[in-house]
């Protein structure tokens, strides 16, 4: 197995979408662009987002386990995939990476 670095690259902030149909939270997303997490063997790193985990876990699971080359040549590096969180109104995109450990 592998591990997979995980890195914060761009994030979204629709106030727009947030004013006109999201009810008031008290905590929204605090991952910031530049933040990386390393999931080792696949496994989900412990301070990131559940949620940016359940759209990102098969694409890391799959690196981990030395596959990669999704949609067949999507990516420059077919070792990685750029994955997004399913949060509408924050929505984060992250850049995943196999690493040679």
């Amino acid at each position: 197995m592998y591990n997979v670095k995980i890195t914060a690259i761009r994030k979204a902030d629709y106030k727009d979408l947030q004013a006109k149909y999201e009810n008031p939270i008290e905590h929204a997303c605090t991952i910031k662009e530049g933040d990386c997490w390393i999931s080792i063997g696949g496994a989900k790193p412990e301070t990131l987002c559940d949620s940016a985990w359940e759209s990102m876990r098969w694409f890391v699971e799959e690196l981990a386990a030395g596959r990669g080359n999704f949609y067949d040549g999507w990516m420059k590096n077919p070792n990685s995939a750029f994955i997004s969180c399913n949060d509408g109104f924050r929505p984060v995109s992250f850049l995943l990476e196999r690493t040679n450990n």
